[in-house]
């Protein structure tokens, strides 16, 4: 998976490159973007560019000691945004 730099860490990502509206997928606790495997597929096929990371501590992505707040998390997605121009 490629990475994205996100408030000094490394995301992983993938993204089917889509020409279509944007869905960004997120994963719950303990997953990480592979738990959308049999979704992304569908979604892609129905025209829409999907985006999936692995959050901060989990999949690929770093896994510093602490940033697990709502507000950080927050920031992190806002970084996979705004990387992939998804505004």
């Amino acid at each position: 998976m490629p990475r994205i730099d996100s408030n000094g860490l490394q995301l992983n990502y993938q993204d089917s490159d889509g020409d279509g509206r944007p869905v960004v997928l997120i994963h719950g606790w303990p997953l990480s973007a592979a738990s959308w495997s049999e979704q992304v597929p569908a979604l892609t096929e129905a025209g829409y560019r999907v985006v999936a990371y692995d959050r901060r501590g989990f999949g690929e992505s770093d896994k510093p000691e602490d940033g697990y707040d709502y507000d950080t998390l927050a920031a992190d997605l806002d970084g996979v945004l705004s990387e992939l121009d998804l505004r």
